[in-house]
């Protein structure tokens, strides 16, 4: 595993702003929490040993077999499912992106090579960017096995592939995370979306009761109520973006969603992040461990106006001291 994720809260104090995670901030789990409350009796007895009622349930929502949803403790969990059940197929990464499909494949002894399994983020963390239908489609055809995550399809306007297109497809395999939709990380809610035999080759390597009984009563509660669904303000996050862009000495990547990957000239991303911590009590994500990038790059979430004034104020200050 790769230390150094968004999200470290716990290795500061008072941290009062979080940007260093791509999930909204500010969800309201009034509702949620008043449901798990009600039905927190689940606790008392072993859940189903594999979510066959939840997944029923996303097939539904979808309008596909059920043999074509299995869900997993996190979209993370079906990553590291996906490269145990398909370690003997050699691997490609689109860089820089997620760490977890690089350490899952290693960890099962998988090997670099093109054309059999490629791991695709859309929209892609750290750096926002969506790619079309046709886009996919076309990259689709040269290889055996694409796995597309879509953990943060919730998180821009632009169209994703639905789970149907990606079944007919028949080489797809996607990934959804109801961490992310709902903003609920700490419940560990994903799920894969393939055909048939994709996922039973899954199941194969699938653990028993690898999913609690209060998640999936969450999950089914969940999908019930897409008004539930946490929408950033893609509008601030455009105003965000610009507005970093205008600071001297920081440059932004062009985003399609709420996050977006940014770079600093004469400090790193380190110095900056500890002193945003330390004297501002916000928290940013260094970005250098991402293969590909360096001791520069950070990565921002958007959250509320004011609280994204406060960031451009800050980081403007910093970089203003050393000029």
């Amino acid at each position: 595993m790769l230390f150094g994720h968004g999200d470290d809260i716990y290795d500061y104090q008072d941290i009062r702003i979080n940007f260093s995670s791509n999930i909204c901030q500010h969800a309201d789990h009034s509702a949620l929490k008043k449901h798990l409350m009600a039905h927190f009796d689940t606790i008392a007895n072993y859940p189903e040993p594999e979510p066959w009622t939840l997944e029923r349930a996303i097939a539904r929502k979808y309008g596909i077999e059920e043999d074509c949803v299995l869900v997993t403790n996190g979209t993370t969990d079906a990553i590291y499912l996906i490269a145990q059940a398909y370690a003997a197929l050699p691997y490609n990464i689109l860089h820089p992106t997620f760490s977890e499909y690089e350490d899952a494949c290693r960890m099962y002894g998988m090997q670099q090579g093109s054309g059999h399994l490629t791991w695709v983020c859309n929209p892609n963390n750290p750096t926002g960017e969506t790619r079309t239908l046709d886009q996919i489609r076309q990259q689709s055809g040269g290889y055996e096995i694409l796995i597309i995550d879509q953990a943060y399809e919730n998180c821009t306007s632009q169209k994703m592939m639905s789970p149907k297109e990606a079944i007919n497809e028949g080489n797809i395999m996607q990934l959804h995370s109801m961490t992310k939709t709902y903003a609920v990380p700490g419940l560990r809610l994903g799920y894969i979306t393939a055909a048939p035999p994709h996922i039973s080759q899954l199941r194969k390597f699938l653990k028993p009761w690898s999913v609690n009984a209060l998640a999936i009563e969450a999950a089914l509660f969940l999908l019930k109520h897409d008004e539930l669904m946490v929408k950033p303000d893609l509008n601030e996050a455009q105003r965000l973006y610009r507005k970093m862009n205008e600071i001297e000495g920081v440059s932004v990547l062009p985003t399609d969603t709420n996050y977006m990957l940014c770079s600093i000239e004469r400090h790193t991303a380190t110095e900056l992040k500890d002193h945003l911590a330390r004297e501002y009590g916000m928290l940013i994500r260094d970005a250098s461990n991402y293969k590909g990038l360096n001791n520069h790059f950070f990565r921002i979430a958007a959250q509320l106006p004011e609280e994204n004034d406060a960031l451009i104020d800050a980081v403007s200050h910093y970089v203003g001291i050393s000029l």
